[in-house]
């Protein structure tokens, strides 16, 4: 066994002269505890933002969307494209093409995001999921082009879920010179019908600008005949989402990018990472002064072992095993308030998961949802363990050799 540990452990147990020892080292490890379950809980909490805005995402954006590296479209017989589409594991394959136009209902003007899309569209996402409205999603029918907007949208125009009329869409020609005596002529302009439904995917970005309308109608506003701005994709059940991804890649080379859900709203999740790890850095901070409690209680323990450091010297113990038990011992109270704040911390996460303890509101429907979300992820107990240790060592580590030291010497 080892010495330094096993004397260490029996101290740390051990009654001690004065009681206030014992006390302050029950403070030293309730403070490391208290640290630790604050990251515990902070971390999970931002997790489950993170997973319920990801799930938001999840109804509308595509498991994997391929879009030019260069320019915003591309041709939509492209070989690439072609392979791309046919490989074994593509369950769902969408042509889209989106840019920005103007809509006018009414004499009410807005700036939109026309996102054209093939009619398997409610194949590639779970549209239909966030459908509201006494109507049926749908693009076209005959002649007839449908449009469908984001609930905000809908509410900015006074449009409803089922509009009367024509809504109309106006877009700059791609070619050719404007004309001051002809402006009109220098918009190609269409009209769609209400699909009689408007979605929600709670997120402005979407609900307030987008509407989505049949490929065909995208192609002829913009421009674009023959083009698309981005093939969407759906996997089949039981495809190795990675590896898929990786077979992707390959294929588009430079010529496109391939992004999976997180990369296509890259700037939200990374803001939202960034927010984690400061969240991180700051409670590193309040752990760190948590941890000076236990550089005084093993001050206090140093003084209060000063005949035993005589005994163990006088039996053979170097200076080294003796510095080496109060660095244990000062260890295993990080270790025991690092385990106690994990336990106390996951559980709270249960609980808040299970019951929702920590509410947003007072008034349920003001929210998405009325409580905090949460959710635990492996690695981040990992080194949330693994910090508290870390900072445990680093803050006793000096004090400790100190005092050892000044201790021995005055011996």
């Amino acid at each position: 066994m080892n010495f330094p540990f096993y004397i260490a452990r029996r101290y740390l147990f051990s009654k001690k002269s004065t009681h206030a020892i014992n006390v302050i080292s029950g403070i030293s490890v309730g403070g490391v505890a208290v640290a630790t379950m604050a990251l515990v809980v902070t971390l999970s909490v931002f997790n489950g933002f993170h997973d319920l805005v990801a799930s938001f995402f999840t109804a509308f954006d595509p498991q994997i969307k391929v879009v030019p590296a260069m320019g915003k479209s591309a041709p939509a017989d492209d070989p690439i494209l072609t392979e791309i589409r046919s490989l074994p594991q593509i369950d769902v394959a969408t042509e889209c093409v989106e840019d920005m136009a103007l809509a006018v209902y009414d004499g009410r003007q807005a700036m939109i995001r026309v996102k054209g899309v093939d009619d398997n569209f409610d194949e590639l996402t779970h549209i239909k999921e966030i459908l509201y409205g006494d109507g049926t999603f749908r693009l076209h029918a005959a002649n007839l082009q449908y449009g469908t907007p984001g609930i905000q949208l809908a509410y900015e125009m006074k449009l409803g879920a089922h509009w009367p009329g024509y809504l109309h869409v106006f877009a700059p020609k791609r070619e050719g010179q404007l004309d001051m005596n002809n402006p009109d002529a220098a918009f190609v302009s269409d009209s769609l019908l209400s699909s009689g439904v408007v979605f929600s995917v709670k997120q402005t970005k979407y609900d307030h600008d987008y509407i989505i309308t049949p490929v065909a109608f995208a192609r002829n506003l913009f421009g674009q005949q023959g083009m698309i701005t981005s093939l969407e994709l759906r996997l089949k059940q039981g495809s190795s989402f990675d590896s898929v991804k990786d077979n992707i890649k390959k294929i588009a080379g430079d010529k496109y990018q391939v992004l999976d859900r997180d990369e296509q709203q890259a700037e939200t999740f990374n803001i939202m990472k960034i927010e984690k790890l400061l969240a991180y850095i700051f409670l590193t901070f309040i752990l760190m002064v948590a941890c000076f409690n236990i550089i005084g209680s093993l001050s206090m323990l140093i003084i209060d072992k000063k005949d035993d450091v005589v005994t163990l010297r006088n039996l053979g113990a170097s200076d080294k095993q003796i510095s080496q038990i109060f660095l244990f011992e000062g260890r295993m109270i990080a270790v025991a308030g690092a385990i106690t704040g994990i336990i106390i911390g996951l559980l709270l996460c249960w609980a808040q998961e299970a019951f929702g303890i920590v509410r947003l509101g007072d008034s349920s429907g003001n929210f998405v949802v009325d409580a905090y979300p949460v959710s635990v992820h492996f690695w981040d107990i990992v080194i949330i363990f693994f910090t508290v240790i870390a900072v445990g060592w680093l803050a006793v580590w000096y004090p400790v050799r100190y005092m050892s030291k000044r201790l021995l010497n005055d011996e």
